[in-house]
């Protein structure tokens, strides 16, 4: 089962999406615009983006390269009925991953989906860097610049899915969820009590701070 953020402004076309890949027990989240994809993008948690080109209020390229400048690893599929080459290549040089013109077999879309899924899934890289961050997942290691920071194994394990996310608000269920494989209880607050104890070992004693706090919404890992 797969996270999927559809992006497009033909209702029937949508709902061709939403049925069929919601019979393969994807979860699918349907958009019709630039402005109301990028806001789920960015609030929400996705393992693929299918997106039209021709939205009402922009293009479907300018919303791959935003997504690229959040998130360099997520599949985008542009779906659109410009077919010329210079459009495709438009499209790949705004950093799709594929590209498929309409009308199109669904069949074809639902193969090149899971490809693209199927890539997703593939091992991590070794390293993880962000800013003056370097985690190593090979020994778990961690280090801020030359300093090497000792972590218990839930702290490394939050770090982690934080710099597997960045720039991108993390609600505390979301949080639970991959960190403790838990449903969030509203009525505790061991999120933050461990986001504290991450902050005091990789924020205190360093002038760029990595974690920060959404008022009434989550936490996000940036600059």
């Amino acid at each position: 089962m797969a996270r999927i953020l559809i992006i497009e402004d033909e209702t029937r076309v949508a709902e061709l999406l939403k049925r069929g890949l919601g019979e393969s027990d994807h979860v699918v989240e349907v958009v019709q615009t630039l402005k109301a994809g990028l806001d789920a993008f960015m609030f929400g948690q996705f393992d693929i983006i299918v997106s039209d080109v021709m939205l009402p209020d922009g293009s479907g390229f300018d919303l791959c390269r935003e997504v690229r400048e959040r998130d360099e690893a997520i599949p985008v599929l542009m779906l659109t009925a410009l077919g010329a080459t210079d459009d495709k290549l438009e499209g790949f040089d705004s950093g799709a991953n594929d590209y498929m013109v309409k009308p199109f077999d669904f069949r074809e879309l639902h193969a090149r989906i899971n490809a693209l899924l199927k890539h997703r899934l593939l091992p991590n890289p070794e390293k993880i860097e962000y800013a003056d961050l370097r985690m190593d997942l090979r020994t778990k290691s961690v280090f801020r610049g030359d300093d090497q920071i000792a972590l218990t194994p839930k702290e490394y394990n939050l770090l982690l899915f934080f710099a597997q996310n960045p720039e991108r608000l993390l609600t505390r269920t979301e949080i639970a969820a991959a960190v403790w494989d838990t449903h969030f209880d509203t009525g505790t607050n061991f999120i933050d009590v461990y986001i504290n104890y991450l902050r005091k070992k990789i924020d205190k004693n360093y002038d760029t701070k990595l974690i920060h706090t959404k008022l009434g919404m989550g936490f996000i890992f940036q600059k």
